[in-house]
């Protein structure tokens, strides 16, 4: 069953740029990690939110310890105004499956 995770990163006021390059940086190699359905950056006043979808927990927790996720919270972790919020969600099957899930 697919996991899907909604990591929020809030910036420094004086760090946004930072933040939102390292962000967009890490983008590309995710996108061709295995398990990877959905790897999507969102952003609103200085908060960064990641939406992705993995195939498995296998491919989650193999994308927890890849070089691209250990690289951008090296870069960011100082720049940020408090500690990374994320959050591994288990979809519940409701009213119209194909508005009631996402799809990569």
């Amino acid at each position: 069953m697919p996991i899907v995770v909604i990591a929020t990163l809030t910036a420094k006021p004086d760090s946004v740029e930072t933040v939102r390059n390292a962000c967009k940086q890490a983008i590309e190699a995710v996108h061709s990690e295995p398990g990877c359905e959905l790897y999507s950056l969102h952003e609103a006043d200085g908060t960064f939110v990641f939406v992705e979808q993995w195939a498995d927990s296998e491919a989650l927790q193999a994308h927890s310890a890849a070089p691209s996720v250990t690289a951008l919270f090296g870069t960011v972790g100082e720049h940020l105004d408090r500690s990374p919020d994320i959050k591994m969600l288990q979809p519940i099957p409701a009213g119209d499956p194909a508005k009631g899930r996402l799809r990569p």
